[in-house]
């Protein structure tokens, strides 16, 4: 009578292993029906699932001696099966913890927050370079991540969402989990906000600084930040306060403009890659279309100023680009280019950008207030732009091959 069997094989990794554990299988008269191999730090692993009517208790310890392995065999019991049929069913979920240097107690809490809500971490992979987990320091384009694939049924989503965002401000780390699916390898747009998420400024502070009546600009911007004015009031009102403003100082402060950290790394990782890339910002085309001149976006679209015989005239052309235009505008790229949303990500760090995330596949707040943060499904507040190659799965190894062009 056929009994199923679990082979496991350990040992320095070389090469002829896996041959050498197959032939002596087919010399047990074994039937093979599940195989994983992983190597590890020079260690390989691998584990056989098989069914025979043989005794390999006794056989394939000995074979393992011959190609230099620790050869074990257990008996799987009714029981075991049953269990592993169950776990099969389970939903699968990637959770990204990424920061400049992570540690073993940052790794032991994610262990300890998994195991609370019963999901069973099955494998951990570093997609950072090797020996960037634990350093003080990280080179640019560098900080450390671990990917870990889990298993297992998420009965209180919201509970998990707050622990993780707890987790992430006590040890200044990022915690994004993610299901498991075809799309997290295949995203095809990614749409950006400007201000504070490409650049590392408000153009719109920048321009009223330029003319002396920032401090005008910021009054109408606290006054809508308290409810009393909505966006597009808002916009329009600071935008007033620019008229007269000489165009000349648009250029001064288009190439004056600093670039948030990993965007130039990013951008050129996206275009290997393939994916387009747009501009949806609230700011100006000014500016956005600088950017794109630099960094080769595929589109943008932003507020145009109107601007009369060289000087702003306080004014912008319809539609406002506001919150429900960005999301509006993410839709309308997906379905013109044949994309389901599920492919989109879009990347913002205001309130202005919450209906954008929530359109897109994949919505991350990038350096983003507390409120924001927790209104996004995923954010990164740790590293830099090019963290969100980590977070659609590439890992550094990956990208240098991307590189050299392998």
């Amino acid at each position: 009578m056929s009994q199923r069997f679990v082979v496991r094989a350990t040992g320095p990794a070389r090469p002829g292993q896996t041959a050498a554990l197959g032939t002596a299988l087919v010399s047990a008269n074994c039937r093979l029906l599940d195989l994983s191999q992983h190597v590890a730090f020079g260690e390989v692993t691998l584990e056989a699932l098989v069914e025979t009517a043989d005794d390999l208790g006794a056989m394939l310890p000995t074979a393992g001696d011959v190609f230099g392995l620790d050869c074990r065999v257990e008996k799987v019991s009714a029981e075991s099966e049953a269990l592993w049929a169950d776990v099969a069913k389970d939903a699968r979920w990637v959770l990204t913890l990424m920061a400049p240097r992570l540690s073993a107690e940052v790794m032991a809490e994610v262990g300890a927050l998994t195991a609370e809500h019963g999901l069973i971490i099955e494998r951990v992979k570093r997609l950072s370079a090797a020996g960037q987990l634990d350093m003080d320091a990280s080179p640019a384009g560098a900080g450390a991540c671990l990917e870990w694939r889990l298993s297992g049924a998420v009965e209180d989503a919201v509970s998990l969402r707050e622990k993780i965002l707890a987790l992430s401000e006590r040890f200044g780390v990022d915690v994004a989990l993610q299901r498991s699916n075809a799309w997290r390898r295949h995203r095809r747009l990614i749409c950006f906000d400007m201000d504070s998420t490409l650049i590392q400024a408000e153009v719109i502070d920048e321009l009223a600084r330029r003319h002396g009546v920032y401090e005008e600009v910021a009054s109408v911007t606290e006054r809508a930040m308290r409810g009393e004015l909505d966006f597009q009031q808002s916009f329009r009102e600071r935008m007033s306060k620019l008229e007269g403003l000489d165009e000349s100082v648009l250029a001064e402060i288009a190439e004056s403009l600093p670039l948030m950290p990993g965007l130039e790394r990013l951008m050129r990782y996206l275009k290997c890659l393939g994916y387009r890339t747009a501009i949806l910002s609230g700011g100006f085309t000014y500016f956005a279309r600088y950017l794109q001149q630099r960094l080769g976006f595929d589109e943008i679209h932003a507020n145009e100023l109107v601007i009369r015989d060289g000087k702003v005239t306080g004014e912008v052309a319809e539609p406002i680009v506001d919150a429900g235009r960005k999301a509006m505008m993410l839709r309308q790229i997906a379905e013109r280019e044949g994309w389901d949303l599920a492919q989109t990500v879009a990347v913002g760090d205001g309130a202005n950008d919450l209906e954008m995330l929530a359109a897109a596949g994949l919505g991350v707040a990038f350096h983003a207030k507390p409120l924001v943060r927790r209104q996004a499904r995923q954010s990164v507040s740790t590293l830099g732009l090019d963290g969100l190659l980590y977070l659609l799965g590439y890992s550094a190894a990956e990208l240098e091959e991307l590189s050299r062009g392998e």
